[in-house]
């Protein structure tokens, strides 16, 4: 399911979180609520696509994706993998859970 928060900055960010609460993914910040809302529905949206998902590895050698809107602008950023594997499973993770229903 989808969470909306405020950061320490005051700003708004969006998890999108499993059903066991582990967080699958997390968005840049937004200034306001409703942009936060809407970089959600665009997760929704881009995450049917495989070519929206880019696989990374970090500094430290983990696996992570971001997902990219159409204009490549990332709307969200996954948690580091230790294989690829697990990566896979992140991503249809995402690709199971970012729906309207998750979205309240």
């Amino acid at each position: 399911m989808f969470e909306i928060y405020k950061d320490k900055s005051k700003k708004f960010r969006f998890r999108l979180k499993a059903k066991n609460g582990e967080i699958i993914c997390a968005s840049q910040s937004y200034t306001t609520k409703s942009a936060c809302a809407k970089g959600a529905r665009s997760l929704i949206l881009n995450s049917k696509k495989k070519k929206s998902f880019k696989v990374l590895k970090n500094k430290a050698g983990k696996f992570f994706f971001n997902v990219v809107a159409g204009n490549n602008k990332i709307i969200a950023t996954s948690q580091g993998y230790k294989s690829e594997s697990s990566l896979n499973k992140g991503i249809e993770s995402v690709q199971k859970n970012a729906t309207k229903k998750n979205l309240s």
